[in-house]
């Protein structure tokens, strides 16, 4: 039992803290935005399956604190509980993760850049000068692409996704997983059917992009 004690003590330190960091985050902005706009993000609508989650884990590490032989089976099955149910709703999980980290978290502004609407699974706002650009960071994005000029397949990582209000574009930062010195920067146009992409002329736009990059603490 002393591994089905370390997991739920560790996931309530956890996710504890992340639950803590919402429903501040929650009451923060709730005087400031109406109901359309609080649902809008997605940890607003799914917390009730976070709080579920601690009063399950706060049940299991009541019943495995017991030290009576016969408490053995309900501890385990407490356990079982707390596993079955984070299973459940594993990309509601990975999605607490990402909010509890996103600089849109605090923010009550009158937001007019994609906000929520632009995060994959996995994905959050890195940074926002709330004027201009943001940065958004992603986890587990890969693409696989062909090189214009060598005709080469390769598997990319999603470095970042970064989106410029006044010009109204997208642009994605790329790296080669087997190669991190080949490195591409592109607009971006994600679609349901397939993602497209394009280069970018203009050399201070591209500089630009260059620059707000490399100053996020990548």
């Amino acid at each position: 039992m002393a591994n089905n004690s370390d997991f739920i003590r560790e996931e309530l330190e956890h996710f504890g803290k992340i639950y803590t960091d919402l429903t501040y985050g929650i009451s923060e902005v709730s005087p400031f935005l109406d109901e359309n706009e609080l649902l809008k993000r997605k940890y607003y609508s799914k917390i009730s399956i976070l709080k579920t989650y601690i009063e399950k884990l706060n049940t299991a590490s009541s019943t495995s604190s017991k030290k009576k032989f016969f408490n053995f089976l309900s501890s385990d099955n407490s356990y079982r509980d707390v596993e079955n149910y984070k299973n459940q709703n594993k990309d509601a999980f990975l999605q607490f993760e990402s909010c509890s980290k996103c600089a849109c978290l605090n923010c009550v502004r009158d937001c007019e850049f994609k906000g929520c609407l632009g995060c994959r699974p996995d994905s959050y706002i890195k940074k926002c000068d709330k004027e201009k650009i943001n940065i958004r960071t992603h986890n587990n994005f890969t693409l696989d692409l062909t090189n214009n000029n060598t005709g080469k397949a390769s598997k990319y990582k999603v470095l970042a996704t970064l989106e410029d209000k006044e010009l109204d574009k997208l642009y994605i930062i790329l790296e080669n997983i087997m190669d991190t010195s080949d490195k591409f920067i592109l607009y971006y146009y994600p679609s349901i059917s397939s993602d497209e992409f394009g280069e970018i002329t203009n050399a201070d736009e591209f500089d630009f992009i260059v620059n707000t990059f490399e100053q996020s603490d990548y």
